[in-house]
Parts: structure tokens; sequence; C-alpha cells
């Protein structure tokens, strides 16, 4: 009988666990229906905040994103500068055919390592997660970051030769611009009898050109650029006039149609000097509505190339044809200064070229600014007032080496053949070697030999041209 009841006692116990069990199944488990409802609502609810999520980066790009046009334009400003009026000289040191030729070739080369440098931007970006943009520093650095495992050490140092190569180059444009404005308006104001020395007039340059340097906001500095445009548009234009309207131009004959040696070295050093835009390509493509219509066939780059090139062309075999040997590092200086509007245009070709002063100052302190921040605990805590001394050391270092350079046309070689040339050429070829690496059969004997050709070719540039330039600087001093 008490086993009877014992075993009973055990079966009501299971029971009674078995329906806790159900018990509870019931309170946490909701009905079919009302669980397909309320799924339905939670992904109606996600949609919703996608799209509100959409519709508000849409808003952010439509807002943000430039035009087809708008990169063009700007792609055009950053590969026009003082190289444009140094065409002249350029032609001089190629002669008038070979010139020809080799500037068209030269600028093809210079959109298929742009295109290069594209390409390994969005394979760095696709590679790391949360990425989307890479300018050419961190293309570099992240390239080298993925690529075979003996190259890997050396991504931080990439990325600072590419830093330092830019820096340089940007302190040589600012450089230059000082001479270029100093040179002209020296010519002017001797004519109109104020006798003062060149070194004099660049002192006097030195303070408007100070000032906005100074501001480290890139808004209030970068409204000048539009009449920096307009300035060296109207000096180009009036120049070019002036060739014409001064008789019958020389016969072709009268000019050397190829050069060779030292010559050669310095037309490349000029060349890539005014291909200056190498750095723009990035966050231009970046900026854009449509980003794969920059590098595309009929694209924003080749476009624009193809119209600079031709500029290049027509400036330079005008300048050379019309002044031959006689043709200056900047063809304003060619200009009869006894005419007053030779006066005018020396003057607003000067400002155009002062306008595009803060520009690329701006991009050099861009550059140099992080790392001091970094390394030093005063500019964290004083920011502004460290930037802006920092910026007055780095302007009155331009201002003391513009004062030191005998010749414009060497100074511009020697930037072009150094750090153009390196920026330009041989760094997009070792970041395609370096992705191509990582790919079974991706460095074909196609690649090695095209790659080893613009490689040749840069390497010749740069050994040739820096010491031509540099030998011819020497020569000056004496």
């Amino acid at each position: 009988m008490d086993a009877e009841q014992q075993q009973q006692q055990r079966k009501q116990e299971k029971a009674n666990e078995a329906a806790g069990v159900m018990g509870r199944t019931i309170e946490i488990t909701k009905p079919e229906p009302q669980l397909e409802h309320e799924k339905r609502n939670a992904a109606a609810a996600d949609k919703d905040k996608d799209k509100d999520k959409d519709v508000e980066n849409s808003m952010v790009k439509r807002r943000h994103a430039t035009s087809n046009l708008e990169a063009a334009t700007h792609l055009f400003k950053g590969s026009v500068g003082a190289g444009l009026f140094a065409m002249g000289d350029c032609f001089k040191n190629g002669g008038l055919i070979g010139s020809t030729i080799m500037l068209p070739i030269i600028a093809i080369m210079c959109v298929h390592c742009e295109r290069l440098l594209i390409r390994g931007s969005l394979l760095a970006v696709s590679k790391t997660p949360g990425a989307t943009f890479y300018d050419y520093p961190e293309t570099v650095e992240k390239c080298f970051e993925y690529g075979p495992k003996p190259l890997r050490c050396m991504s931080r140092a990439m990325k600072l030769i590419v830093e330092m190569f830019l820096c340089v180059t940007q302190f040589g444009f600012c450089a230059i611009y000082f001479v270029f404005i100093t040179e002209n308006l020296y010519q002017v104001l001797h004519q109109n009898g104020i006798d003062i020395s060149m070194s004099m007039v660049m002192l006097i340059t030195l303070l408007p050109a100070m000032i906005p340097s100074l501001m480290t906001n890139l808004k209030y500095i970068s409204p000048v650029s539009l009449l920096a445009n307009f300035a060296l548009l109207f000096g180009l234009i009036a120049t070019l006039s002036i060739a014409f309207s001064e008789g019958p131009m020389p016969s072709i004959h009268d000019r050397q149609w190829f050069t060779g040696g030292s010559q050669l070295s310095l037309f490349f050093g000029t060349a890539l000097f005014s291909y200056e835009g190498i750095a723009l390509i990035l966050p231009l493509r970046n900026s854009m509505k449509e980003p794969e219509k920059f590098s595309s066939r009929f694209g924003v780059l080749n476009i624009t190339m193809l119209f600079i090139t031709a500029l290049f062309i027509f400036t330079g075999f005008v300048s050379y044809l019309r002044w031959g040997d006689q043709v200056e590092g900047s063809i304003t200086l060619n200009l009869n200064v006894e005419e007053v509007l030779s006066q005018v245009v020396k003057i607003v070709a000067a400002l155009g070229v002062f306008f595009g002063y803060p520009i690329q100052f701006f991009v050099m302190i861009k550059i140099l600014w992080p790392p001091v921040k970094r390394a030093n605990s005063c500019a964290q805590k004083y920011p502004i007032t460290m930037q802006v001394a920092l910026r007055f050391v780095m302007i009155m270092m331009t201002f003391g080496v513009a004062l030191v350079v005998p010749q414009l046309n060497l100074f511009i070689s020697l930037i072009g053949a150094l750090c153009s040339t390196s920026l330009a050429f041989v760094i997009p070829i070792l970041i395609d070697f370096v992705t191509r690496a990582q790919v079974p059969k991706g460095l074909g004997t196609l690649i090695y030999l095209k790659n080893f050709a613009i490689l040749t070719v840069a390497l010749l540039g740069i050994v040739t041209g820096t010491y031509q330039s540099i030998v011819e600087i020497i020569r000056e001093f004496k």
C-alpha cells in the first residue's frame, strides 16, 4: 500500500513538473499570429529607419558632392600655375618638335600613373573595414601594409617619404611664387623710376603674402582662388596676344627642332613641374557625385589633361617661336616693359600667382601641422598660437629660399626633376607592383615591361634633371 502510494506520488510530481514547464513555455512564447504581426512591425520600423538614413545620406551627398564640371575646374586650377608661364623655357630646352612630341607622352604617362594611384586607393579601402577614402600618403601606407610580407615593414616609411616629397614640392611652389611675383614687379617699378633692389621688392611682397597665409581656416582663403584663376587666364591671353601683335612670327627653321643632353634634362624637370596636380587626384575623385566618371574613358581626368596639355603646347610653341633663346623663365618677363599694357599684364599675372600662394601654403601646413601637434605638448595646449607660429616660420623660410634663388627656371626644373617626378611616376608604379604581387599571375610580362619602362624614364629624369639643375644653379652663383 505504501509502495503504491509512493509510486502515485512520484507520478503526480512528474506531472506537476511537466505542467510547470508547459506553463512557463506558454508564458514566454507568444502565439504564432502575434509573433508574425510583431515581426512585420519591427521590419517595417527598421525599413523606415534605413529609409530615413538613406535620405539623410543622399542629402549630405548632394550637399557636398561636386559635379563633373566642378571637378574638372578644380583639377585645372591645381595643375596650372606658374609652370604655365614657364612653357616657353620648356620648349627652348626641348625644341619645337621635340617638346610637341614629348609633352603628350609625359601627359599620357601622368594619367596612367594617376589611374594606378586611384586603383591602389580603391583596393586599400576595400581591404580596410570602415574605411571610405584614403589620400595619397595613406594609400601608399595601406598598399604596402597589405602587400607582400617582406615589404609590410616599409609601410610607415613610404608614407613619410610621400609626405616629405609633397611638402618639399609645395614648399618649392611657394618659393617659386615669390620669385615670379618679385621679377615681374621689379621690372614695372624700375620702368616707373622706382630704383630699388630685387631683394627689397621681395621684402615688400612678403607682408601681403603673410597676412592671408597666417589664417588657419581654409574658408577664409579659398575665395582668392577664383581671383587667381581669372588673373592667370587674363595674363596668359594678354601675353600671347602681345606676342602675336609684335609683327610676323619668325620661321620655325630659325628655332631648334630637337635638343639633347643637358637641355633635355631641364625640359623634363620643367614639364613635370607643370603637371603639378597629382596630390589632388584622390580628393577630387572622392568628392564627386559619380566618382566612376572621374577616370572613365571620356571622364574628367582624360578630358581635363587633354585640355591642359593642348594649352601647354600652344603656349610653349608660340612663346619659343616668338622669343627664341631669349625666352625667360616666365614669358611675362619678355614683354616690353615700356608699354603700359605690358606693365598691366605683368602686374595682373603677379597678382594671379600672389593669390595662389596662400592655397599652396595651406597644403604644406596641412602636411606639417599634425605631426608637430602630436609631438609637442605646447602645440596641444595652444593649437592656434603654435600653428600661427609654424606658419610664420615657414613663410620666412620660403622667403629665404626665394631670396637666394638666382634663376626662376632653374629652380622650377630642380623641384620638377626631384620631387614631382617621384610623386607622379615612381610611387604609383611601386604601388602597382605591390598590389599586383598579391594576385596570382597579377604581374604578367607586359605589366613588368610597362612598369620598368616608366621607372627607367622617371629615374633618368630624376638623376639627370636634378644634377643638371644643381650644376646650372651653382654656375649662376659664380
